[in-house]
């Protein structure tokens, strides 16, 4: 799996994260949290396996990481983590923050569009709001960048790359925890999106609330991998 890389900061509060879901010094609402994204059965084409979450963003933290493969091509990556600090955030203004790194390489034409940036963060937004879910304080960027190669690479075509580093608050529902696997699903539209399938059939992920689909939304016409590790 070619997972996405990168540092994430997002509010850090100097705690160590911890993944671990047993005994009783963990949250139950961090539990549950945690239960519903393991057991969230994402659309045929996303793969998704469990990752060290990062250190020191949160008192409690759990990682996934996803590719959106073709066959032999893997056409976006992306990072979803779920951090809890029980005793609240301030700048999340909740207890739980969900923080994300979502990537794909693009056909040099589209990533010439001066819209992609906003269309790419209303992706995001829309994929939300299209299963019905009700979050606070996003933030993000959506970053392209693209390669040129010369001398004994100039045969390789040019090569843009589009980066959405996002972060959000999801209301926490009945005992304090949030629809993590509705969440989960509307991440996996966006995953999609950007990685130029076809809408999803109708219906939420596996495990997520039935909240609608984000079907309808329309996706970036590329089918080229990323090429990174």
């Amino acid at each position: 799996m070619a997972a996405a890389q990168g540092q994430f900061s997002d509010h850090s509060n100097g705690t160590e994260g911890t993944d671990g879901t047993e005994g009783g010094s963990v949250p139950s609402a961090f539990r549950t949290a945690v239960e519903a994204l393991r057991s969230a059965r994402p659309r045929p084409g996303i793969e998704i396996e469990p990752t060290p979450p990062p250190k020191r963003l949160a008192p409690y933290a759990h990682a996934l990481e996803a590719t959106v493969v073709d066959g032999d091509d893997d056409l976006a990556d992306g990072r979803l983590i779920l951090l809890h600090d029980p005793a609240g955030h301030e700048a999340w203004h909740g207890t739980f923050r969900l923080v994300t790194l979502v990537r794909a390489e693009l056909e040099p034409e589209m990533a010439t569009d001066p819209l992609l940036p906003e269309v790419c963060w209303s992706w995001l937004t829309g994929a939300l709001e299209a299963r019905g879910l009700s979050y606070d304080e996003a933030s993000g960027t959506v970053t392209r960048a693209g390669s040129y190669y010369f001398g004994g690479l100039a045969e390789r075509r040019p090569a843009t790359q589009i980066e959405i580093r996002a972060s959000w608050t999801p209301r926490e529902a009945r005992g304090g925890a949030p629809d993590a696997a509705a969440h989960l699903a509307a991440w996996c539209d966006l995953l999609g999106q950007v990685a130029g399938l076809p809408p999803a059939a109708p219906g939420p992920v596996q495990g997520a609330a039935e909240t609608g689909s984000g079907a309808g939304v329309v996706s970036l016409p590329q089918r080229r991998g990323p090429q990174v590790s």
